[in-house]
């Protein structure tokens, strides 16, 4: 009997439990400002909360899972066939190549500046000498590639 009692009040208390999450909210301010929710009105200026719930729509909650992972998925397949940047080998030779090429102008400006004269090769293979404006058009020319290859 003393076991049956038992059982009683343990099935009680869990109906009542049930019942107690399922009672009435209200809300109420203290005298020090503090906000506090309980199930029994605390005072008359105890405000009732009405909260609706509903159940999970797990069809629905499924459907926005599938939907974040086919744009993850259409995200991450866009990044891997977006263009690559290039590579540190890549960006290794290419700096190498820069300064051959700042080492190469630099070199030919010295020479332009030391040199009387200057010339190219004519079609026979014959030297035809710069003048003054020709010559000043070949240093420029040189200057542009030096800040183009040394000044990056």
């Amino acid at each position: 009997m003393r076991y049956l009692s038992f059982t009683a009040v343990l099935i009680l208390s869990a109906g009542l439990a049930s019942n107690a999450t399922a009672s009435e909210i209200y809300k109420w301010t203290d005298a020090d400002g503090n906000v506090h929710y309980t199930d029994k009105p605390m005072d008359p200026s105890s405000e009732h909360l009405t909260i609706a719930s509903r159940a999970t729509d797990n069809a629905g909650v499924q459907a926005q899972t599938q939907a974040r992972l086919e744009r993850q998925a259409t995200a991450a397949e866009e990044a891997a066939n977006a263009p690559a940047g290039p590579t540190r080998d890549e960006l290794r030779a290419e700096a190498k190549e820069r300064a051959e090429k700042c080492s190469l102008y630099r070199e030919r400006m010295t020479r332009f500046v030391q040199s009387r004269h200057l010339y190219r090769e004519g079609e026979n293979g014959e030297r035809v000498y710069l003048d003054e404006s020709e010559k000043a058009a070949a240093e420029q020319k040189v200057q542009d590639q030096i800040n183009e290859y040394c000044n990056s």
